[in-house]
């Protein structure tokens, strides 16, 4: 098949999630074209049977808005028939499905098919959003297939839209082999040989309750040894190295800034921290587990689909530091219980979530709308 991916090209899940299947498809012997601003961050080089396709951004004294959909709708278009492309599979309703839905229509001589996946805020968040909730819904109603991260998602799509089509819920995946890491004796665990290391992975929304890792970090701190490595940036960084300052850890914070892989960061990990005020499906809990690091998390949206509560790790209501600390701390101060957590995690990511299970959803989707 040859196929067309649309996503944004930053560290954010949506972007990584195109970015691994574009590749996964093209190790599966499928023809790729990435089409958006600027090279997906995951991507790196371009392996075989994949090409990058730069949509130009153009600025002009009549417009005070930079026309972005318009852009990517004529290159997609261009692409299309540059490469002979038979699908368009954007990732994010607005403005990638938006623009999806345009470029059908400037191609109308070919049978061009849509496929959107729906990733979390461009519906619980950007797409709801009275300007853009129209062509959220008609981008999700017009697509010839539509699919969601979650079973969560799906609903919510559901009861926001009002929409009665069918959804295929497509769960996000990782691939094991990049996630591997050495077994760790118990004793290791415990700690005499050096702190306990939890981590933080986002793009440092206030969604993603910075305040609460940093406060969750600090009840830990004040019973063991341990420090804390915040991957990612935005604009709750400051907040977050202020409030450090303020509860007396910034010595034992790092700030590492954005990385392009994080299964090496991941290695050195035994916790992760994920306290969001909400998530679609939680793709940096699922690239922890995969690496055996069990997940302290909000016990919202998508993320009890991925972290089995009590047995790969635990979840707490939003905003209940108090809880997610003890259950750190308990997890930390037993090796035997952290090593059990450590295997149920990588055992669920590898055995429900690995590409191999994953793509060829996406591929059997591609066929059906093929055809017809």
């Amino acid at each position: 098949m040859r196929i067309g991916i649309s996503c944004y090209p930053t560290h954010g899940g949506s972007g990584v999630v195109a970015s691994e299947l574009g590749r996964h498809l093209a190790e599966r012997g499928h023809e790729v074209a990435f089409i958006s601003y600027a090279t997906p961050l995951r991507l790196g080089e371009l392996p075989p049977r994949v090409s990058f396709h730069e949509v130009e951004i153009e600025h002009y004294p009549l417009l005070k808005n930079f026309p972005y959909t318009l852009a990517l709708a004529s290159k997609m278009a261009e692409v299309v028939r540059m490469k002979d492309l038979q699908m368009l599979h954007v990732h994010y309703a607005i403005p990638f499905g938006a623009a999806a839905l345009l470029a059908k229509q400037i191609v109308s001589e070919r049978d061009l098919k849509v496929v959107t996946t729906l990733h979390g805020t461009d519906i619980t968040l950007v797409g709801n959003n009275a300007s853009f909730k129209p062509v959220t819904t008609l981008t999700i109603e017009k697509s010839d297939a539509v699919t969601a991260v979650s079973n969560f998602l799906e609903a919510e799509t559901r009861r926001q839209f009002g929409i009665t089509r069918q959804i295929d819920v497509v769960y996000n995946f990782t691939d094991p082999r990049r996630y591997k890491r050495e077994p760790l004796s118990c004793m290791s665990r415990v700690r005499h040989d050096g702190p306990a290391t939890l981590m933080h992975i986002s793009n440092f929304r206030p969604v993603k309750r910075i305040g609460d890792v940093i406060r969750i970090f600090a009840r830990v701190r004040a019973k063991m040894d341990a420090r804390l490595i915040l991957v990612g940036d935005g604009p709750e960084a400051p907040v977050a190295e202020m409030l450090a300052t303020e509860l007396g850890v910034r010595d034992k914070v790092t700030f590492l800034g954005v990385v392009d892989r994080v299964a090496p960061i991941l290695k050195d990990a035994d916790l992760l921290l994920l306290p969001s005020a909400t998530e679609s499906f939680g793709l940096v809990a699922l690239e922890a587990m995969t690496s055996g690091v069990p997940v302290i998390a909000s016990d919202i949206g998508g993320i009890p689909e991925v972290v089995e509560d009590g047995i790969s790790g635990y979840l707490a209501p939003v905003g209940d530091v108090e809880q997610m600390a003890a259950k750190a701390i308990e997890l930390l101060s037993d090796c035997k219980r952290w090593g059990a957590f450590s295997m149920a995690a990588r055992s669920r990511a590898v055995e429900n979530f690995s590409y191999q299970r994953i793509v060829p959803q996406y591929e059997a989707i591609y066929e059906r709308v093929l055809s017809g």
